[in-house]
């Protein structure tokens, strides 16, 4: 009953932010971010219509994923990618946030079943310039496209990024804007260009008021994190 609790809070404050920063009314899909949780801990989302989770241990996601086996579930990667992962996460998942790397997206590409749709992937971009976070620096994003446009099994459908944590709305609106500046910009020329994943539990009000297509919320649907 919690779980549930706070999904339609949570749908609730989205739905307040859409018509507070003028965006279109269901314009921001919900991920709820399910690592560690226990397979019951998710079907009490799924019971409360949730669709889209978030994964980040490949070998833990599977073994949800073959438990569960509900064909409405849209299952995302977000953690960071391995190579020796990238086979099964071709594979299992439909859409993958954290492509930085040529490499990785060459793997996945080319590791997607052909009898499956193309892969949905968003390039993860490291908007505070720390050596320590992952992702491309804004700059390198319309290179870093180009070298991977032609690929026929992944489908580039926009951004993701995970700033560092602000303590306001202001200054967390901030961290997002170059990005939303960059995706608004590429997205003229692609149209299938119409993802933007920003905003967690600590930020999502403000992602949301920059353009946010997804958020990705975990702690906020399931409280403290299982270890």
């Amino acid at each position: 009953m919690k779980i549930a609790n706070n999904i339609r809070k949570i749908r609730s404050n989205i739905s307040a932010a859409e018509k507070q920063y003028h965006r279109e009314e269901n314009s921001v899909c919900l991920i709820a971010v399910s690592k560690t949780r226990k397979i019951e801990e998710i079907i009490s989302a799924i019971n409360e219509n949730q669709r889209h989770f978030g994964e980040n241990y490949c070998q833990e996601a599977i073994e949800k994923i073959k438990a569960i086996r509900e064909p409405e579930i849209v299952w995302h990667f977000i953690g960071p990618v391995q190579s020796n992962k990238t086979n099964q996460i071709a594979r299992y998942f439909s859409w993958v946030h954290t492509i930085d790397r040529i490499k990785i997206a060459r793997r996945l590409d080319e590791m997607r079943p052909k009898n499956m749709p193309p892969l949905n992937v968003c390039i993860q971009v490291n908007t505070s310039g720390e050596i320590t976070k992952s992702g491309i620096p804004i700059e390198q994003i319309e290179d870093f496209i180009d070298e991977i446009k032609d690929y026929k099994h992944i489908r580039i459908r926009g951004l993701m990024s995970l700033p560092e944590i602000k303590s306001n709305t202001d200054e967390q609106r901030t961290s997002f804007r170059s990005l939303k500046k960059i995706f608004n910009q590429l997205r003229k020329n692609k149209p299938e260009f119409d993802t933007l994943s920003i905003g967690t539990t600590q930020d999502m009000e403000a992602a949301i008021a920059e353009g946010a297509t997804f958020v990705r919320i975990g702690t906020a649907i399931f409280g403290s994190r299982n270890k």
